[in-house]
């Protein structure tokens, strides 16, 4: 009599199901779907699962819509006349930042790759706050040392933005590790786009996440283009919400240009998270309607047409036919909305301006308890090579 043949391994504490006939498994043999709630003409779908949201929620997200568009218009054109250095812009992007950002507790952690200031502003940034790091002020949270739209708020709970790219996913990890060992009812989100998760530190940070359990959300913006690179050049899987698998985490895929979508996929991510103490996956589906940077020419790339299609499916109008049809709002109370951020920008623009620099001496302050030794001879050389250069610089002390 024949013994049955083994169905099972256990290794190193796991069971691994045995097979006795060879058989690869394609690299598409997982696909998964794209969750949407609201239709591109802003309609829900029949049946859909609905976010929790009430009114006063629903307009704040709105207001931060319209603040980001109307921001990101008139700061772009500041940088195109001289006044400032450096710009991003969120433009297509703003329903998967804000219906993020929504989804969270005001007292999590965010960590952003440097197109997310539509978060920081859902979470109370305001307009002068905006303007003094762009500027680089004496009123700046960073002292003027960073490059614009490199803001940071201990307050917000929103940590400072730094330039190389994918640095921000696995210090992530090391924070919700942190909330972990405190028992805390925090979690992390760390944006990313699809460029960064081609980074060695993304795949590090994911691993590291999975294996000691820390409740961080990863959420990738997917917006087709890491600069200049299409995605199709830039991976051959199913997105990246299907490299979650692969690490043993939950995952999940969204459109990101519905709100109400990103907003659901968030907020029930988080309570995953909390509960399993397990990192969550987010793939929000979008387009980066304007340049990489103002820094960049798109038309070197990508057809203008392209572009257009997708800004018809802005998130924003989306969300505004939905308001609409609640009557939450009326269309003139949009269009009251957009004038007075168009007057409210412009005005801090001239404000921000007219605000002195930094004293000289903070460049060597906040990294030690006192500037050490070094970096007061460096700073006297400074001083001297100033002088020498004849050139002016803002009073040491105030």
């Amino acid at each position: 009599m024949n013994e049955p043949l083994p169905t099972s391994l256990t290794w190193n504490n796991s069971t691994l199901s045995l097979t006795h006939q060879l058989a690869f498994v394609a690299g598409d043999a997982l696909s998964i779907p794209t969750l949407q709630i609201l239709k591109p003409d802003g309609r829900l779908h029949a049946a859909a699962d609905m976010p929790e949201l009430n009114a006063e929620t629903a307009l704040r997200m709105f207001d931060t819509c319209v603040f980001t568009q109307v921001f990101d218009e008139r700061m772009l054109s500041c940088q195109r006349q001289g006044r400032i250095s450096f710009y991003m812009t969120c433009v297509g992007e703003e329903g998967a930042v804000v219906g993020s950002a929504a989804g969270l507790h005001d007292q999590d952690m965010i960590l952003g790759q440097y197109r997310e200031h539509a978060a920081l502003r859902y979470r109370g940034f305001t307009t002068e706050q905006f303007m003094n790091q762009l500027f680089s002020n004496e009123k700046d949270l960073g002292k003027g040392r960073q490059m614009p739209v490199h803001y940071g708020s201990k307050a917000l709970h929103y940590q400072t933005i730094s330039s190389p790219l994918a640095t921000q996913i696995p210090q992530a990890v090391g924070v919700a590790f942190g909330q972990k060992i405190k028992q805390s009812d925090q979690v992390t989100l760390c944006y990313f786009g699809e460029g960064a998760a081609s980074e060695g530190d993304c795949h590090a940070a994911m691993n590291m996440a999975s294996v000691l359990k820390t409740p961080v959300i990863f959420f990738c913006r997917n917006n087709a283009y890491a600069i200049s690179t299409p995605a199709t050049e830039q991976y051959a899987s199913d997105g990246i919400a299907v490299r979650a698998v692969g690490y043993g985490m939950p995952s999940i895929r969204v459109d990101g240009n519905d709100i109400l979508a990103v907003l659901l996929a968030v907020q029930q991510a988080r309570a995953l998270a909390l509960r399993t103490q397990t990192p969550v996956l987010i793939e929000a589906m979008t387009y980066r309607v304007g340049a990489h940077s103002s820094s960049d020419d798109p038309s070197g790339y990508r057809l203008a047409e392209e572009a257009e299609a997708w800004q018809a499916l802005s998130a924003i109008t989306r969300f505004k036919t939905w308001l609409i049809e609640k009557e939450w709002i009326t269309q003139a109370q949009c269009d009251a909305l957009y004038e007075a951020y168009k007057v409210e920008v412009l005005a801090q623009v001239k404000q921000a301006e007219q605000v002195a620099k930094p004293v000289l001496r903070t460049m060597i302050e906040d990294v030690y308890a006192k500037p050490t030794s070094q970096l007061e001879q460096q700073y006297k050389q400074l001083k001297q090579h100033l002088s020498a250069s004849g050139l002016t610089m803002q009073q040491e002390e105030k």
